[in-house]
């Protein structure tokens, strides 16, 4: 917490929040969601989409910058889109989250061997070879993509693409005392939806966002 410099009063810092969203596979699904954000003026650092266990519906997974009352906010207004069937707040509970990056880093005969040590260290796979590059696929947390690329600046990086974190509630949450939770038990057993029907009835009593 810092001091607001005008009035003193304490003001939350910002921090990134990871949040998955469970929406019907619909047209303009995610245009709808991202423009939710943008008319908020929320930060998304991220997205990434993907299909889920159940056909019929797809996985956003978002960070999102801001303070902890921000996130709160636009997952409530989140919740009321008629296409979304679950939202999760990874900061809820404990959870694994990956990343993928690809990154083409610029090798010379002097530089080859060592470039191929660090990303063994890292252990990244190679998935093309050049004369005078080499392109690594590297999966794991923010942290450890973000040093992989410091450590491969120096030799000279020419293209990088990252994914975008994914994320999922960990399993052993629900060996953790119910007491611990304040809103009771753990959801980590419980599947996040198991219906893709829209939620016709309770969109009728929900103003129109957009």
């Amino acid at each position: 917490m810092t001091g607001h410099p005008a009035t003193g009063h304490s003001v939350e810092a910002e921090q990134d929040h990871l949040v998955s969203v469970i929406v019907r596979d619909e047209p303009k699904v995610l245009t709808r969601i991202t423009a939710l954000f943008g008319r908020r003026a929320y930060n998304i650092k991220s997205l990434s989409v993907g299909s889920t266990e159940n056909v019929g519906l797809s996985r956003m997974t978002f960070v999102v910058t801001g303070n902890r009352g921000i996130v709160e906010q636009a997952m409530r207004q989140l919740d009321k889109l008629i296409d979304v069937v679950h939202v999760i707040d990874h900061g809820l509970e404990k959870f694994v989250d990956r990343e993928l990056l690809l990154v083409k880093v610029h090798i010379s005969n002097e530089t080859r061997v060592e470039v191929r040590h660090i990303a063994e260290d890292f252990r990244a796979r190679i998935v093309d070879v050049g004369r005078h590059a080499l392109t690594f696929e590297v999966t794991g947390d923010e942290g450890k993509l973000t040093a992989f690329i410091e450590q491969m600046r120096p030799f000279g990086i020419l293209e990088t693409m990252r994914t975008g974190r994914v994320a999922l509630t960990r399993g052993s949450n629900a060996d953790i005392p119910s007491h611990v939770y304040h809103g009771g038990e753990s959801t980590a057993l419980t599947p996040t939806s198991t219906s893709v029907a829209p939620r016709e009835q309770e969109a009728q009593t929900v103003e129109n966002l957009f």
